[in-house]
């Protein structure tokens, strides 16, 4: 199966740490490397990397694991660009992943399980609401009614999941993106849902971490070290 992988942001939270989050070092390996890693382990063998932000750099990094790279010029934009910045690659369906998101492999193989032709994407969500790696000011929300999201943001007040960064998509997230001005990923899950066309699968078996600012980066280190 295909991966997208989502490199291009600057992440300004990490920046005390490393210039660039992709390549933060991890217990010792870039945390791009890890996330690699952990998809081939799941067997998902066939990543394209979105970079953006010092691409270059992130290039040769990915390059030397042995991954292609593509890159947005638009990367200050929000990441539902980067998205379709990826949709004359984009096969009939493809995990879409974030580079700062470090998930067991266990996390990558069910939502690749997760396919449904009722599906325009699948998210795979945590219900383990309050699990201490979970930034709660900072995680993205989902709400659930029967395996379908009603609601997604992290800003929204009723919720019983977290996002865990791991989509399995199909060409219809890219035509509901098109349209938006400057979309957000997030934006695209909307519109599928208010279709509901945004479908769930619960991960909450296996574990990841949002690697966005010091505290969480000696998190994960702890976890992989």
């Amino acid at each position: 199966m295909q991966a997208i992988i989502l490199a291009a942001g600057m992440g300004t939270r990490l920046r005390s740490v490393s210039p660039s989050k992709p390549l933060t070092m991890v217990a010792g390996r870039p945390l791009i490397h890890r996330i690699l890693d952990n998809l081939a382990a799941a067997g998902i063998t066939r990543p394209l990397v979105i970079t953006g932000y010092r691409g270059d750099e992130v290039a040769a990094a990915v390059h030397a694991w042995g991954a292609e790279t593509l890159h947005n010029p638009e990367w200050a934009q929000p990441n539902g660009v980067s998205v379709l910045a990826a949709a004359p690659r984009l096969e009939s369906e493809a995990l879409l992943v974030m580079a700062d998101h470090l998930a067991s492999p266990g996390v990558y193989a069910t939502v690749a399980a997760s396919g449904n032709p009722h599906a325009g994407l699948v998210l795979g969500i945590d219900r383990r609401l309050g699990h201490p790696w979970a930034d709660e000011a900072d995680v993205t929300r989902v709400a659930t009614r029967q395996g379908r999201i009603v609601a997604i943001g992290k800003q929204i007040c009723t919720y019983d999941a977290h996002d865990c960064g791991v989509f399995l998509i199909t060409p219809e997230l890219m035509a509901a993106l098109a349209p938006l001005p400057a979309p957000g990923l997030s934006d695209g899950v909307r519109a599928l849902a208010a279709t509901g066309r945004a479908l769930t699968v619960d991960i909450s078996a296996h574990d990841w971490i949002d690697i966005d600012d010091p505290r969480a980066l000696a998190l994960a280190e702890d976890w992989v070290g």
